[in-house]
C-alpha cells in the first residue's frame, strides 16, 4: 500500500496533462496535491493494520 503514492507520482507521462481543470488548477496540478491527503491516509491505515505487541 505504502507503494502506491510513490508509484502514482513517479510516472510524470501519467499526470502531464493541463486538462481537466479543477478550480481553475491543472490536472497536473491538482493531482499532485490530492496525493498529500491520500498518503497521510494510506500511511495511518498501514500503522493501524500494523500489530502492536507489548
Amino acid at each position: 500500500m505504502l507503494l502506491a503514492p510513490y508509484i502514482g507520482l513517479l510516472w510524470v507521462p501519467f499526470y502531464n496533462f493541463e486538462e481537466p481543470k479543477l478550480f481553475g488548477f491543472p490536472f497536473f496540478y491538482w493531482y499532485q496535491l490530492a496525493w498529500v491527503p491520500l498518503t497521510s491516509l494510506i500511511t495511518y491505515f498501514v500503522y493501524r493494520s500494523v500489530r502492536h505487541d507489548g
